[in-house]
């Protein structure tokens, strides 16, 4: 709920002040995917967040499951060693779902993860500064956003070119 404070403008002589009501340790966690075309012509973003839960295992098959309706075909995945992702459960469902491949990234790489690059435009970039009252304002001001973005593939495209991967959209 504490925002993060980023420079901003104010008029010369009077410093930016930023009202907050709200002092508790609530948060949203997110799940999210950037996914690429198999001829990398288009790129959506998919995104489950979870209001004042920390992400586990079972919300990460419970998000596969959601992208398996979504997406046909086979698919590769580009993950961290995050402990959500190396949950039993959610190496049984890729163990049964062969057209599943995972790419295990090294771990603590985020500049490798075009997903942490959406994650750092939202937080440093369109939701700094921003002090919510409560966790369904958090919750609207990132769909929000998220609507935003998907409106624009180009942002999309620069984001996952920003990370360090040696291929290109």
């Amino acid at each position: 709920m504490a925002p993060l404070l980023r420079r901003t403008w104010a008029l010369r002589g009077i410093t930016p002040t930023l009202p907050i009501r709200a002092r508790t340790h609530e948060k949203v966690s997110a799940i999210g995917a950037l996914v690429v075309s198999p001829r990398r012509r288009r790129i959506t973003l998919y995104l489950a967040l979870h209001p004042g839960e920390n992400i586990r295992g079972p919300y990460v098959l419970q998000f596969l499951r959601y992208l398996r309706r979504h997406l046909r075909g086979p698919l590769v995945l580009l993950w961290d060693s995050g402990k959500p992702h190396r949950h039993r459960e959610v190496r049984h469902y890729l163990a049964t779902h062969r057209h599943w491949h995972v790419v295990w990234l090294p771990p603590y790489a985020p500049e490798l993860q075009p997903q942490e690059q959406v994650w750092n435009h939202f937080k440093y970039g369109r939701l700094a500064n921003f002090a919510p009252d409560a966790l369904p304002q958090i919750c609207r001001a990132v769909w929000r956003e998220l609507r935003r973005v998907a409106h624009r593939p180009a942002l999309l495209k620069n984001l996952f070119r920003h990370s360090a991967l040696p291929f290109r959209v």
